[in-house]
């Protein structure tokens, strides 16, 4: 099974998916490694990537995924996938997937990304993530998460949804 960890920028995707990870005793992949170095550089920059930016990330996110599927491994990834279009991308690479979409307050996000410092995107970004997130109501495979407890305590809940579905 391959876990998506999901949400904007600073809602705790990488903190929560290496917990995830750790506890399940599977691989934990960082989206953001896969970006190309000229979508990074964009980033960096405070520029907003485009859905044709995006594109070429995903489909590589998605060739992996396949691969990952078709060995039979279990992975947890994190990736915005703020877009239903960009999960539809995931769903048709494997349909042995499930997304944890990490939900809360803007502030609260706001808040993190103002203290991060060794990340390539800057706070201004987090503005186009939320006008870009298509909240994932109706889409069954998707667990949704509030972001505002501690990671423990979310992991902990999460490992309750996950393990039945290895």
């Amino acid at each position: 099974m391959i876990i998506v960890v999901m949400g904007i920028s600073g809602s705790g995707k990488s903190t929560l998916g290496q917990l995830l990870a750790d506890h399940l005793n599977v691989p934990f992949e960082e989206g953001d490694a896969y970006h190309s170095e000229a979508n990074v550089k964009k980033m960096a920059a405070g520029i907003p990537l485009t859905d044709d930016d995006r594109k070429p990330w995903l489909e590589t996110l998605a060739s992996a995924m396949r691969q990952w599927d078709a060995n039979g491994e279990t992975r947890v990834l994190s990736c915005s996938s703020l877009r239903k279009s960009y999960r539809d991308i995931f769903r048709a690479a494997t349909t042995n997937l499930r997304f944890i979409f990490l939900d809360g307050a803007k502030e609260l996000v706001r808040a993190r990304m103002a203290e991060r410092r060794s990340h390539f995107m800057p706070v201004e970004l987090i503005e186009s993530q939320i006008a870009a997130l298509e909240v994932p109501d109706g889409e069954t495979d998707v667990i949704r998460i509030d972001i505002s407890r501690d990671p423990e305590a979310m992991a902990a809940e999460l490992l309750g949804k996950v393990k039945p579905l290895l």
